[in-house]
């Protein structure tokens, strides 16, 4: 460890300070809890967008099929452009829809059965997306007060070593052992804090988002059903 300089205490105990006077492993915990609160924030960021724009992007389609527009005219109005949300949902039922009237494949039984299966796996997939990354504000929420705790510990032993080798309790002397293992503590638990609390309200949010995908889904099964059933196909 690197001694505190008398001529500028104060530095030695900022933030920098205590990280360059830290130990290898020390400065390698502070690093990976920086790192992890980084890329949680990052998560937070990025999926705190999506899920802004995923709201609005199934409301605007939301107003649009409940307009009472034909069906393949609110299809062709999506174009070959990417689909998310219920506008993928929705495109992946006109086009099994569409497939099995061309081929002449319109049981009511078995297109029911295969409309039902594409819905339920384009929600799997959307699911996915909007849960992606999700699993990385859990992780970094439950496992960085322990690595801040190690990196505590590992501070603590630095002091009492500093104590048996300069034989001497003096604050100088434990101070910077017991400064950088609070630092450690501090950086997991500002790691850990913002990712537990936006874990919590973006699931909720990506679970509500979920919902309305499934119930779209079974609006979309009715609507058609009830094509088939207007149709007369057998």
């Amino acid at each position: 460890m690197e001694p505190v300089h008398a001529a500028d205490p104060g530095a030695a105990f900022s933030m920098v300070g205590l990280f360059l006077q830290a130990d290898w492993v020390v400065k390698a915990v502070m690093l990976g809890l920086a790192l992890a609160s980084i890329a949680s924030w990052a998560v937070i960021l990025s999926k705190s967008a999506l899920y802004a724009r995923a709201r609005r992007e199934m409301r605007s389609f939301d107003r649009v099929f409940a307009s009472g527009e034909p069906l393949p005219a609110i299809y062709q109005r999506l174009g070959d452009g990417p689909r998310h949300g219920l506008g993928a949902l929705f495109a992946a039922a006109m086009e099994e829809w569409n497939g099995s009237h061309a081929e002449n494949a319109a049981n009511p039984t078995g297109l029911a059965a295969r409309l039902r299966i594409v819905l339920d796996t384009t929600i799997a997939a959307e699911s996915e997306r909007l849960d992606r990354s999700l699993a990385l504000l859990a992780t970094v929420g439950s496992a960085a007060p322990f690595i801040g705790l190690f990196g505590t510990v590992w501070g603590i032993m630095n002091a009492f070593t500093a104590i048996a080798g300069q034989k001497s309790t003096s604050l100088s002397v434990v101070a910077p052992g017991i400064a950088e293992a609070l630092f450690a503590t501090a950086l997991g638990l500002l790691a850990a804090i913002p990712a537990v609390i936006a874990y919590n309200l973006l699931s909720g949010d990506a679970g509500r988002l979920i919902g309305r995908l499934e119930a779209f889904a079974d609006r979309v099964a009715v609507q058609l059903s009830r094509q088939l059933d207007t149709r007369g196909v057998t």
